[in-house]
């Protein structure tokens, strides 16, 4: 249940956001923005003449940033299990008896211009909070299988490496960009079947890109309508209402 301060000028203050729920959120955020930088310039770098050396030192932090952010957002799907009310998966996801009657009721207040308060995820929030999930999970396991596959890092690509290697002895010269060691046909094989993978984690980027915009302008534009400190409380894990909150526990 979260805690609930005493009313100051009218409004009454809650405490939503666990410590671990606000320090996911803005560790994903510094990782999503390094991926993104990161995964442009390697998208854009034949145009911009980097070299393979370039290319393979790229992907290198690519996957490194990778790890953080897949750990990160494993902790956080871990968290939705076993943490604060307000962070579980129950008042996360679209589900429920409870989460139409909040729909309705949140509709309705748009319509008539007298904002509905939730101390969680209105919603709205709800559906883009799971399709965040969504996204980020796909991208975070093809992201995996391609750092196995191209820069033969783990955890794949010692397997990859055997897969491609001439024979046991030629493990060890199995490297990025190189042919050294490589059964050509198996080679191909492995780069065939990635290629699924290669265009899930490509569309998905700007699919996941558009999401975040979304995301974005569907805070400021709940801030601004109901001015319940939904920005603040990701720092500070607390939010503040005229009125209960609906989903008050």
């Amino acid at each position: 249940m979260p805690r609930k301060n005493k009313e100051t000028r009218g409004l009454t203050t809650y405490f939503v956001w666990d410590k671990p729920v606000r320090y996911c959120h803005w560790l994903n955020v510094l990782c999503v923005l390094c991926l993104i930088a990161i995964g442009t310039v390697i998208l854009n770098s034949k145009a911009l003449g980097v070299t393979n050396e370039g290319k393979i030192l790229l992907k290198t932090w690519h996957v490194y940033v990778g790890y953080v952010f897949a750990l990160n957002l494993t902790f956080r799907i871990v968290w939705g299990l076993i943490g604060s009310p307000y962070a579980r998966w129950r008042a996360i996801l679209p589900i429920g008896s409870s989460y139409w009657s909040d729909f309705a009721q949140f509709t309705k207040g748009i319509k008539q211009r007298k904002p509905v308060g939730f101390l969680g995820h209105n919603p709205l929030g709800r559906l883009m909070v799971t399709l965040l999930f969504l996204l980020m999970s796909i991208q975070a396991l093809t992201g995996l299988v391609l750092a196995g596959t191209d820069v033969y890092m783990p955890p794949f690509g010692g397997v990859m490496k055997q897969w491609v290697a001439q024979d046991a002895a030629s493990v060890v010269d199995v490297k990025p960009y190189s042919k050294d060691g490589v059964d050509e046909q198996n080679y191909q094989t492995m780069r065939d079947l990635r290629q699924p993978v290669v265009k899930t984690h490509y569309y998905v980027f700007f699919i996941l890109l558009g999401a975040i915009a979304i995301h974005i302008l569907g805070v400021v534009a709940t801030e601004l309508r109901e001015g319940n400190g939904i920005v603040s409380a990701m720092f500070t894990g607390k939010k503040f209402f005229k009125d209960k909150p609906i989903d008050t526990e």
